[in-house]
């Protein structure tokens, strides 16, 4: 061994790989990066690792905000995949996807069948902007026909960027686990005022009314959050309704703007 290959404890031997330092022979790859990706030869599960992600998860940022850019004034509407289109709740997801674009908004949906596509269906229809934002599933679809611009995400948490930043209301129809996780991380982000143009609207009483009920009665009453924020949440049966919760909202926020 030379004397510029002897290890000393202050300066141990090490190996550079872009801006990380490998030292003491600890997960020293025998290959480089440059040799995966021009040997065509060699393994592949170098592309799902977590660094090669970041990457993917910093492309899918800038193809949303990219394709998202030049949105005009946006509502996101969330609701059930599973709702048939026989069902009443398809048909107010279609009127209501219609009243937003006679409203002058576009629509933004999870892309998806059920109430997703009667909200991207009826702003369609109407002459509206009708915007998908679709997620890669075990189950489930691709986009929606009624989808005007749509993008697919690998990630969820890129995706809810996208339905919040472009946005100016939030509207949820009777849905699942998805649509739950999304009312309340948007209630969240209204709340601690990382968003601040967000009224959050709770379609359909009989869905909606326990849940409503206990957030008041359990969380607000037992003192978990404040009378502003229980205020954050409006719950109606009317169409016409909702979209004034959101007309209100927008000048309000237009108007401090």
């Amino acid at each position: 061994m030379t004397e510029e290959q002897v290890e000393y404890p202050e300066h141990p031997r090490e190996k550079q790989r872009g801006p990380v330092v490998l030292r003491r022979g600890r997960r020293v790859e025998a290959t480089t990066t440059d040799q995966r990706l021009l040997d065509s030869r060699g393994p592949s599960d170098w592309v799902h690792t977590d660094p090669w992600r970041v990457l993917r998860i910093q492309a899918e940022f800038v193809e949303g905000f990219g394709a998202l850019a030049e949105v005009p004034r946006a509502v996101t509407v969330f609701g059930s995949a599973r709702t048939p289109r026989d069902h009443p709740e398809y048909e107010q997801g279609r009127q209501l996807g219609a009243a937003l674009a006679t409203a002058g908004f576009a629509a933004i949906t999870g892309g998806g069948p059920g109430t997703m596509e009667a909200v991207n269906r009826g702003a369609s229809e109407a002459g509206g902007l009708s915007i998908g934002l679709g997620i890669e599933l075990p189950f489930e679809q691709g986009l929606n026909p009624w989808v005007d611009l749509g993008v697919n995400f690998r990630y969820f948490f890129t995706r809810k960027t996208m339905f919040i930043k472009y946005a100016q209301a939030f509207i949820c129809l009777p849905g699942g686990f998805g649509t739950l996780d999304e009312l309340f991380e948007a209630l969240t982000l209204v709340q601690t005022k990382k968003v601040t143009k967000f009224p959050v609207v709770l379609f359909g009483r009989s869905y909606w009314g326990g849940l409503y009920d206990w957030v008041k009665n359990s969380v607000y009453g037992e003192g978990k959050i404040g009378e502003k924020d229980l205020a954050l949440l409006h719950v109606t049966d009317e169409i016409d309704d909702a979209v004034r919760m959101v007309q209100e909202s927008y000048k309000a926020w237009e108007d401090t703007h």
